[in-house]
């Protein structure tokens, strides 16, 4: 046994813990900082609450679907480019690229037209 397939386990979770104590170290230094202001308890904890309402843009899951959708076109793409023109496989990262661009762009054009019907 190398003294390496121990010691990468065991430094992992040394730094996994390093980082587990820093941050709730930190996270008890600003609360303590927080009192020392002036701020109660109850503003603490109303400061670190989460929203359970939180809802994103409504047109969010229309950005992602066509941007996936353009995504999955771009690898349907690369495949067809790949059996027929025996095009080598560094195209993908371009074609999903492009792709993605293209998506992105026609979201911005249904976006900015949805919401010049609105104002």
């Amino acid at each position: 046994m190398e003294v390496g397939e121990v010691l990468i386990p065991i430094s992992f979770f040394i730094a996994v813990a390093t980082v587990i104590a820093l941050w709730l170290l930190t996270r008890h230094r600003e609360r303590l900082t927080m009192l020392d202001k002036g701020l109660s308890p109850e503003d603490i904890k109303s400061l670190y609450q989460r929203s359970t309402k939180a809802v994103g843009h409504p047109l969010s899951a229309l950005k992602w679907g066509i941007v996936f959708a353009c995504i999955g076109l771009a690898v349907l793409l690369g495949l067809w480019l790949q059996a027929n023109y025996f095009v080598e496989g560094g195209v993908y990262p371009a074609l999903i690229a492009l792709f993605g661009g293209l998506g992105l762009i026609t979201f911005y054009l249904i976006s900015k037209r949805h919401f010049s019907d609105q104002i």
